[in-house]
């Protein structure tokens, strides 16, 4: 792909778009950019680019359009340059062009970040060399722009990542689950999981899906894919190649009747979710080349990634609970799965048009009383009031407290949001690391 002297627009100056910028002023191309907080912003690192205001502007002479992943598609940018006919790619795909090792992809609703960091850990711990990135850490273009001299590029794919792409496809592509999330951004269910199935129907022959099989959609899914398909699901048997459980083991059942097992023991972190994760890590690790042993001795040293039902304190019998990164509903419930009643669920933040009601079966069996945070606390107690026991507050902090004062010995306090951080927080770490902060501080004021 030549980019030199091409002039070419990027929209969104976050990490990635920072980074696209940077890769693409290495190869030559003329860059405009732009961000919608562009006046607030410290630009001086993007000397080799024209930074111009968040205009219609921008659009005059550009031969392509590079979106950040935050900018959605009704953005009046894109829709002006969908309209004027310019191709617009995201990062992900624009890295793929120049990629020269084989790709690793995971996407899905949740668990793309616990599983590739398992993937990652899998693949060093048996001596080969990973890059590890996407949308967690490095972006896939920084890495391009370097030597590229490991094994492997894995990355997490997000929806908003792959909706621009025109040849994006993996020689492992992963697909963990679609639920609910991100309506706001694309419109409808059908349109967001179409956005997730795009790379598998790219796929050749030779390449490799690995499918949760429990899913209805992606029974339908396989039967358009071209590359080969394992299935892996933690509720029933399914025809091989696939991964099951079975008398405490999960079983790759393999054509022919050969099976591998390994012990559901060997998993540390907590949560059915995560033995399919670990379904899906062991099959993309047995592709990539890994023994059993290595598999069993990674995944037995491998404790999980940060503000994912991580439990960080234990304070007068009272289990705390840090599950930022549950920005929608299934992510709740699969929380919620973990741990018997009696909960104490702080959720709220920024919606994202979810559907909060769908949690009332789950609510009603493990909640004992729900505090209700930020902008979405009005729409969650409306969903749930008739289940449970809801007080809302207008700030975590506020929900914090009202928590340490709820709860008594034997109780879990588990922050799930269900929702986007944004009303207060720069991003979900941010809002993990306020919430651990909150509850450690001195005091557990009552509330009058």
């Amino acid at each position: 792909m030549e980019l030199t002297g091409k002039r070419i627009a990027v929209i969104g100056l976050g990490k990635t778009g920072r980074a696209t910028v940077e890769f693409l002023v290495r190869q030559g191309a003329q860059v405009v950019a732009t961000d919608e907080k562009i006046s607030t912003l410290d630009v001086s690192d993007l000397s080799g680019a024209e930074i111009m205001p968040y205009e219609e502007g921008l659009l005059k002479g550009v031969e392509m359009v590079v979106p950040s992943p935050g900018v959605p598609p009704h953005s009046f940018l894109l829709l002006s340059a969908r309209e004027k006919g310019l191709p617009i790619l995201s990062e992900l795909e624009l890295a793929f062009r120049f990629l020269r090792v084989p790709l690793i992809a995971v996407t899905g609703t949740n668990g793309k970040t616990t599983t590739v960091t398992l993937i990652g850990h899998i693949l060093s711990q048996a001596g080969k060399r990973v890059f590890v990135g996407g949308n967690i850490g490095t972006p896939l273009i920084s890495y391009v722009s370097g030597p590229q001299e490991d094994d492997f590029a894995l990355v997490e794919v997000s929806s908003f990542q792959l909706l621009w792409t025109e040849k994006f496809s993996p020689y492992v592509g992963i697909l963990l689950n679609v639920t609910q999330d991100h309506l706001d951004y694309h419109g409808s269910m059908s349109s967001y999981r179409a956005a997730k199935e795009t790379m598998f129907l790219r796929q050749k022959d030779g390449d490799y899906g690995i499918l949760n099989g429990e899913e209805r959609e992606n029974i339908k899914l396989k039967e358009r894919m071209t590359s080969q398909v394992i299935t892996f699901s933690s509720q029933k048997k399914l025809s091989p190649p696939s991964l099951y459980l079975e008398r405490g083991s999960i079983v790759y059942r393999l054509p022919e009747d050969w099976e591998e097992k390994y012990p559901i023991s060997m998993v540390k972190i907590p949560g059915l979710h995560n033995i399919e994760n670990c379904m899906a890590a062991i099959a993309c690790s047995r592709i990539l080349g890994c023994l059993p042993h290595d598999i069993v001795q990674a995944v037995s040293t491998f404790t999980g990634v940060a503000h994912r039902i991580e439990s960080f304190a234990q304070i007068n019998g009272v289990k705390y609970v840090d599950d930022s990164k549950g920005t929608n509903c299934d992510a709740v419930k699969r929380a919620l799965e973990t741990f018997p009643p009696p909960v104490i669920l702080l959720m709220g933040g920024r919606d994202k048009d979810s559907d909060f009601s769908v949690l009332g079966p789950i609510v009603s069996q493990k909640v004992k009383c729900l505090i209700a945070f930020g902008e979405a606390r009005e729409s969650i107690a409306r969903a749930l009031g008739k289940k449970v026991e809801v007080i809302m507050t207008p700030t975590l902090k506020e929900g914090v407290r009202v928590a340490k004062s709820r709860a008594q010995t034997g109780d879990v306090v588990l922050l799930s949001p269900g929702c986007a951080s944004f009303d207060e927080f720069r991003d979900y770490r941010e809002r993990g690391i306020m919430f651990r902060k909150w509850v450690q501080e001195e005091g557990n004021d009552k509330v009058a």
